[in-house]
């Protein structure tokens, strides 16, 4: 991409709230958001990150960066530029995946700032990340008058982790959930059923913004949890008719594919692939479907 215009945005509605406005995002360009957390988009839009990933400063005269994304040495730099001398003290992982942490390891080089993460027994990336900190699921990190506690929400991720900033209900959703779109859950590091827990976790938080990992901010949590959890229910009842329908012919993945996800443009049916397989993981634990080979059938 091309060096962002430095012009002053103008504002427009919201793709996904409603009534609300944002600044477009622009890679590059420093948002604030409220007076103690700041956006920087990557310059790795593509089908799967829309518009990039979100990097989110937190804190006033010291500073949190969550997810430092890719290690592109543009985006390192925005950042640099957008402390504006303030002192980094922590790097924050939402999860270990290829768009969201390889830039802590170039961020902690340029820095010296630690990193505090989850560690993944699985990846499905050539990537490995070894922060200074391990977090513990609950673990609260307090940087500069700002609080962020770390919530653990296996699913996308094994690993992954959203953050509640403690002073304005503000939960940074890495990938656990993103504006405008459902996340990839991909075997065998990403579970269905532990998404969908992660999910129902959420609405026993106190949440009043998401802020995710790509997109814009989402004003409505608790009603934008429950819609993907009735999304992801009823893609599972529709995994689970087109295998009853095939009866004792059962079906396999490939085909059961097209009709899954039947509102899904084929260009993504790769990435869609995953998500079902994680779906007909689930209902072959759940006692709804055995397998046999490749194939699946009504139990």
């Amino acid at each position: 991409m091309g060096s962002p215009s430095t012009a002053a945005p103008v504002l427009r509605p919201s793709l996904y709230n409603a009534g609300m406005t944002e600044p477009p995002l622009r890679p590059g360009v420093p948002q604030q958001l409220d007076e103690h957390v700041t956006r920087i988009v990557a310059p790795n839009g593509g089908p799967m990150t829309g518009p990039g990933t979100n990097t989110y400063l937190v804190g006033t005269d010291e500073l949190v960066v969550i997810d430092p994304g890719p290690d592109d040495g543009a985006h390192m730099q925005a950042l640099l530029r957008a402390s504006a001398g303030r002192a980094m003290r922590w790097i924050l992982c939402t999860h270990t995946h290829i768009d969201h942490a390889p830039g802590a390891s170039r961020l902690r080089e340029i820095t010296g700032v630690r990193i505090a993460a989850m560690t993944a027994p699985l990846t499905d990336h050539d990537f490995n990340l070894v922060p200074d900190k391990v977090l513990a699921p609950d673990e609260v990190i307090h940087c500069g008058g700002v609080s962020l506690r770390a919530v653990h929400t296996p699913g996308h991720a094994s690993n992954h982790v959203c953050f509640l900033l403690s002073s304005n209900g503000m939960l940074f959703t890495g990938d656990h959930i993103m504006q405008g779109s459902t996340v990839v859950i991909w075997p065998p590091d990403g579970n269905m059923r532990a998404y969908l827990d992660s999910l129902h976790r959420l609405l026993d938080l106190d949440i009043r913004t998401l802020a995710p990992g790509h997109g814009y901010l989402i004003h409505s949590p608790q009603a934008e949890v429950q819609r993907l959890i009735r999304h992801r229910l009823r893609r599972e009842q529709k995994v689970r008719q087109a295998v009853l329908d095939a009866g004792k012919l059962g079906v396999t993945l490939e085909t059961l594919l097209p009709n899954a996800y039947d509102d899904v443009p084929d260009v993504l049916y790769r990435m869609a692939a995953r998500s079902l397989q994680a779906h007909l993981d689930k209902l072959v634990e759940d006692g709804d479907l055995y397998r046999r080979i490749d194939s699946y059938f009504a139990s």
